[in-house]
């Protein structure tokens, strides 16, 4: 969407009464892909940060109630359907407690992604991440030195996750076995 396309939407009545519908059957019907297709309308158009803030702590809430569930039936989740957003918010919200420093909360919320998700490549992600939290290394200077922003993703559904790099990720990981090892043993007690 150019500029003007933007403008057009962010005032169009139509529009706006049809994603503030979409906003309150999603939330209340508990739909995670339409609470995701609203919240990403929001963000693209820079709407109500309030309603923002509102849609993603539902979005965190019915990831959290449906893969407590799905741990306890001892299921892997794969990056299609709905289980792609219960993955989206998980790996979302322990980007963001990356973000603010916060190395244990989002090193657990990565460990137990790598419990749960059924994708080799997303995997291989989630273990680097893994390690680079358990080493502090902070956001930014993991975007600068390991991120290859120019890199494509060859299957869409990749495209919210950070699955590109500067480096070889499975010598990476090789070479850091130990660093790995203690941080899933540490964590273990999650999936008890």
């Amino acid at each position: 969407m150019d500029k003007k396309e933007l403008q057009e939407a962010r005032t169009n009545p139509d529009f706006l009464k049809y994603l503030e519908q979409t906003r309150k059957d999603a939330i209340e019907l508990k739909n995670i892909s339409a609470m995701y297709e609203v919240l990403d309308s929001y963000l693209i158009l820079d709407l109500q940060e309030d309603k923002i803030n509102d849609l993603y702590e539902n979005i965190l809430k019915v990831a959290f109630e449906k893969i407590e569930v799905l741990v306890g039936e001892n299921k892997k989740l794969t990056l299609e359907g709905d289980e792609l957003f219960y993955i989206r918010s998980f790996y979302e919200h322990s980007i963001e407690k990356w973000s603010y420093e916060s190395y244990d909360g989002a090193k657990e919320l990565l460990f137990i992604l790598t419990q749960i998700v059924d994708d080799e490549k997303l995997m291989l992600a989630l273990n680097m991440h893994l390690v680079m939290c358990s080493k502090q290394i902070n956001l930014d200077d993991f975007y600068d030195k390991y991120v290859d922003n120019d890199a494509s993703n060859d299957n869409e559904k990749y495209g919210y996750f950070i699955v590109n790099y500067k480096i070889d990720v499975e010598k990476f990981l090789k070479e850091n076995k130990d660093v790995l090892d203690v941080e899933y043993e540490n964590l273990k007690h999650l999936m008890n």
